[in-house]
């Protein structure tokens, strides 16, 4: 690790460790059950191939990771240590305390539909859906890239696409990125999102009647910002989403299997 405070102090000593871009970042993935590096770029768009490597790598070098190779698939995972998973309620702290109390720092260019439908799709209950195959379609208006997305969810395993996975679709979803992510940040209730037009299903009717259910909403949407903390145009309002630029990342793959 790059980061040196020269100090014995406890705290200090895993800021050294823990202080470095994108680091923490990384460390929520893991808690949250991603394990392959294709993944991991999923969820973090913005980060370079070769810094996720070099973080992954140190994170190794710590006794923070461990990386597997998975028998009979050729293919490598990441997997938490126990000093990783003790930090799961810290993390998750950070979560809480970011909703409560750092809103007003959240910018309207941090839109970002990769990390949004990466979310959802791990969020999705599916012990709320009917047997068998399900498939989800998001339609994102305005979007010129990344703006059709398919969830398609089978025997315990669930699969997010950006390319038609060619199979019949059972609920389509209409909506805006902005719309979509004030429900995710727990701003918009799904059905005003419905009543207003917003959010427009169409499909299954049973999956129309439940979506609230198993569309839940992000990890930390109960937790509500402080007042206090927001300015004076901000105080009591949901989180601000302008029309600016949504970031999206070059892929070389459309498709990706998240088990």
């Amino acid at each position: 690790m790059s980061i040196r405070y020269g100090q014995f102090c406890p705290v200090s000593k895993a800021a050294e460790v823990l202080g470095e871009r994108w680091t923490i970042l990384i460390i929520r993935e893991l808690l949250l059950g991603t394990t392959r590096f294709n993944d991991f770029q999923r969820a973090l768009s913005q980060i370079s191939p070769t810094l996720l490597t070099k973080r992954l790598n140190q994170l190794q070098e710590c006794g923070l990771v461990v990386r597997k190779t998975v028998p009979d698939q050729r293919r490598t995972e990441y997997q938490p240590m126990p000093a990783a998973r003790e930090l799961k309620p810290i993390i998750f702290g950070l979560g809480k305390w970011g909703m409560k109390w750092a809103r007003g720092q959240m910018n309207d260019d941090e839109l970002d539909v990769e990390l949004l439908m990466y979310d959802l799709h791990r969020r999705i209950d599916a012990t709320q859906l009917p047997g068998g195959r399900t498939v989800i379609k998001f339609l994102f208006r305005g979007l010129p890239k990344f703006g059709h997305w398919w969830i398609v969810l089978e025997n315990g395993s669930r699969e997010l696409c950006v390319d038609n996975p060619g199979k019949q679709i059972d609920i389509h979803l209409t909506t805006d990125l902005r719309t979509m992510t004030h429900i995710w940040a727990g701003d918009m209730d799904i059905r005003a999102a419905k009543k207003t037009g917003q959010l427009q299903l169409t499909g299954n009717p049973v999956l129309i009647r439940t979506v609230s259910a198993w569309l839940r909403p992000g990890l930390f949407a109960h937790v509500r910002p402080d007042a206090e903390t927001l300015g004076p145009e901000q105080s009591g309002r949901p989180f601000h989403l302008a029309s600016s630029p949504t970031r999206t990342r070059k892929r070389s793959s459309s498709t990706s299997t998240f088990k």
